[in-house]
């Protein structure tokens, strides 16, 4: 009995051991206040994690932000997985770390998972979903510039974009696996429109709206399950 549960740590121990180093070696911990187990072992946050590390890998002047709960005007709040600030402006990601084929299209309400022939799940369009954020960012005061805002939605490298339709400009639909490469193309490609100083300010402009307390992620859960439960009424 012993060796088997010595065998199940080891085996765990090795598989978690990469994910670890990278978690300590990563600001994410600060940023999110996500402890380890807590992201590993969560599939949303985990996804966020490994997106966070992608964007880390940039060497130019930057900051990133993770989950930022900016209030509407409703009173609600809206949740925003991840920001990047950088010279090319605020680049604003949603993370879905999804398995299987992904069908979708910018103009439809529901996209489509599909895992196996009988197993298909609809969710909320994520452009419509990151529009949103965009939206609330850009109500803040001296954020309401449309040029600075660009969408990326991110899915898992596990997934397939089966068939995936867009056509809004400043908005990226990909898997994690080509992030890099597309938003280094992107910063590298456009005006500058931020400096330094003018980045620093809108990261401490924001900064109050990550590390929230448990009661404003409550809040916000109930107000998603009130908005389903409307819907599906």
């Amino acid at each position: 009995m012993g060796f088997i549960v010595i065998c199940i740590v080891l085996f765990f121990g090795l598989k978690l051991y990469p994910s670890y180093q990278k978690y300590r070696l990563s600001d994410y911990k600060n940023a999110s206040g996500n402890r380890f187990f807590k992201t590993v072992f969560d599939k949303g946050n985990y996804g966020e994690f490994l997106t966070f590390v992608e964007l880390e890998r940039f060497s130019g002047y930057h900051r990133l932000m993770t989950n930022l709960y900016i209030p509407k005007a409703d009173g609600s709040t809206t949740e925003i997985d991840l920001i990047m600030i950088s010279p090319a402006g605020i680049l604003v990601f949603e993370s879905k770390n999804y398995s299987g084929w992904v069908f979708g299209d910018e103009k439809h309400k529901y996209w489509t998972q599909t895992l196996h022939k009988n197993s298909k799940n609809k969710f909320y369009n994520p452009i419509w979903q990151n529009k949103g954020h965009i939206s609330a960012l850009k109500a803040l005061p001296s954020l309401e510039n449309d040029k600075m805002y660009r969408s990326y939605i991110v899915f898992s490298e596990r997934c397939v974009l089966k068939e995936v339709n867009y056509s809004s400009e400043y908005l990226n639909v990909i898997r994690r696996n080509n992030l890099f490469d597309a938003v280094y193309s992107d910063i590298l490609n456009s005006e500058r429109l931020l400096n330094i100083e003018q980045i620093d300010e809108i990261f401490y402009q924001l900064e109050k709206y990550t590390l929230v307390d448990n009661r404003v992620k409550e809040e916000h859960v109930n107000q998603i399950k009130n908005a389903n439960n409307y819907e599906s009424n």
